[in-house]
């Protein structure tokens, strides 16, 4: 079935290379069919084409744009975000394990499951990559309910088997074993992709982190994801643990986790020799500023990672961060490069959230633009649902400027509907209370 979407459409064109080139239409037209976008135009061509005007829906002074995907999010930690006072180590020992723990419970993990995806969905994103929890009936839980609802995920178990609470440690045989259950089950299956997901160095031995390597020999296709330098005790306790290895990216490197389908969240504190290899692996570094600063771990060095050719992407990270919103998450990092005397230009925020996180994750022929035969993941903004931003936004100059109110004032607020693989997924109950009482709310 074809749809005809003609209003305000922004997204970065895939075509230009490694560039950041967007492309706005005042008055343009996208159509889709079933799962497919078919084509973005001006609406005066599609019209010439054929298009008749009443088979279109007309958006008004609302904004499309794609979907935005976040590449770091802990599906698990929803019942523990905003918990006060500590820092990473201390934060993950008081709050994230016992809430983690309780996923043992399948009514509770679905409950949880359900509600997280929402969530995403709320704040207008349609693909994530996802932490989950070292219980495979949990993880296989999130697996369905986002196939249920034709999202584009990427997650896997969290493999862990030391210093963490016993009740979720695994071993090396069983977080292999199990692992090649959940991937033959779901990788591939429809939207859906597999990460092999060690919390972190100091949570898996050398046999955990052996085992894998080994899961990515047997399928290359397979992501990798887990945290690298996020605080500072954490980098020494990582040596300490692993004094043969150069620094803390080596410990994974060594075990053949370091490739370019891997995804690092944070790296707030690396050396130069680890952006260097990064670099040459191709891998990818998820900034989360919102965690960053909430667990008081440090400020990303956008400028220096960007020199140093490390691929880049940008993540909520909750329940360390503190809000599920691309946009909020985008408003710290833009102040952030501010603390750093670093420019961000607005439109590179943009791409960051759509094209340039769907090319970090290999996924930028299908997902962050609106080429012909991707994905019709997309986002419908409305500036006029919050009174300041639509005073502000009637005030801009040009689209750059918009976007900036977008990502300095907007929030889950200005999502008015939330469409992924065609089908629309949210719909705001405050927009559809203003459309029956014509109030602006």
């Amino acid at each position: 079935m074809r749809r005809y979407f003609r209003g305000r459409i922004l997204h970065c064109r895939a075509d230009a290379g490694a560039a950041v080139v967007p492309e706005y239409l005042h008055d343009g037209m996208l159509i889709i069919d079933n799962e497919r976008i078919v084509e973005m135009l001006p609406a005066a061509q599609a019209l010439q084409q054929g298009v008749r005007p009443e088979q279109c829906r007309k958006l008004g002074n609302k904004l499309l744009v794609p979907g935005f995907i976040d590449t770091h999010v802990h599906a698990y930690q929803l019942d523990m975000i905003a918990s006060y006072g500590e820092q990473l180590l201390q934060w993950l020992d008081h709050y994230t394990y016992p809430a983690e723990a309780r996923m043992g419970d399948i009514v509770k993990a679905a409950e949880v499951a359900g509600f997280f995806l929402q969530q995403l969905l709320q704040n207008g994103t349609t693909s994530a990559m996802v932490f989950s929890t070292s219980h495979k009936a949990a993880t296989d839980l999130l697996f369905s309910q986002a196939a249920e609802l034709g999202l584009c995920l990427i997650t896997g178990k969290t493999l862990m088997d030391r210093k963490a609470p016993a009740e979720l440690l695994d071993d090396p045989e069983l977080a292999y074993s199990e692992s090649v259950q959940l991937i033959e089950k779901w990788h591939r299956h429809r939207r859906l992709h597999y990460a092999v997901t060690p919390r972190f160095a100091l949570t898996s031995s050398d046999e955990q982190l052996s085992a894998a390597g080994k899961l990515l020999q047997r399928w290359p296709d397979l992501y990798v994801q887990t945290h690298l330098s996020e605080n500072q005790a954490e980098v020494v306790l990582v040596q300490q643990l692993f004094p043969q290895s150069r620094n803390y990216l080596d410990v994974y490197d060594h075990h053949g986790l370091c490739t370019d389908r891997s995804v690092f969240a944070h790296g707030v504190h690396l050396a130069d020799a680890e952006i260097a290899r990064l670099h040459s692996a191709g891998s990818t570094v998820a900034c989360c500023p919102t965690s960053n600063l909430f667990l008081g771990s440090g400020l990303f060095d956008w400028q220096r990672l960007r020199e140093g050719g490390v691929r880049l992407a940008v993540g909520t990270d909750v329940g360390g961060g503190t809000s599920f919103s691309m946009l909020e998450t985008l408003r710290d990092l833009y102040k952030v490069n501010q603390l750093k005397g670093n420019s961000f230009r607005p439109l590179d925020g943009f791409h960051a959230i759509t094209l340039g996180n769907a090319r970090a994750l290999q996924l930028g022929h299908r997902l962050g633009h609106f080429g012909s035969g991707c994905d019709a993941d997309f986002v419908i903004l409305d500036p006029d649902a919050d009174a300041l931003v639509g005073r502000r936004v009637a005030a801009t100059q040009d689209i750059a400027d918009e976007w900036f109110v977008y990502m300095t004032l907007g929030s889950s607020r200005l999502v008015s509907e939330t469409w992924a693989a065609g089908r629309q997924l949210y719909r705001n109950p405050l927009a559809v209370a203003s459309a029956v009482t014509g109030a602006v709310v």
